[in-house]
């Protein structure tokens, strides 16, 4: 019977838990690939980089399936402002040899950070939460 009471707490902390784990493994993935574009063969620090952000992706969908917080929003923002930032201006660059701001992609890179970092947050508090319901 307190087996079947406490599946709900350990279902919340463990879907806080892949929230944490998925946007730290976005962070991880975000930052090796700028130390790979930096770095003379970086071909596997790339390679671990897109690992990292494929699998951050489904891992994030299952932990977030039940979410509904505002630390939530802020982070898909983020990700999407940093995403059409950092990579709009390599893909000017790359195509018209246009570099409309001269730090985009590197602020892109940072505002990206900023939000797998603020998603981990979001796990953390959730982790500490139920943790305190006990």
């Amino acid at each position: 019977m307190e087996q079947n009471q406490s599946t709900p707490e350990a279902s919340r902390i463990w879907a806080a838990a892949l929230v944490l784990i998925g946007s730290l493994m976005g962070t991880a993935g975000v930052a090796a690939g700028a130390m790979a574009a930096h770095q003379t063969g970086g071909g596997l620090l790339e390679t671990a980089s897109h690992y990292l952000l494929f699998h951050a992706a489904p891992v994030l969908a299952i932990g977030l399936n039940s979410y509904n917080r505002k630390i939530c929003m802020t982070a898909a923002s983020l990700l999407a402002f940093g995403a059409v930032l950092f990579s709009g201006d390599l893909a000017l660059r790359a195509l018209a040899n246009l570099k409309p701001l001269a730090m985009a992609a590197p602020i892109g890179g940072l505002i990206l950070i900023l939000g797998w970092l603020s998603l981990a947050t979001a796990g953390i508090l959730d982790i500490v939460k139920a943790r305190e319901a006990k």
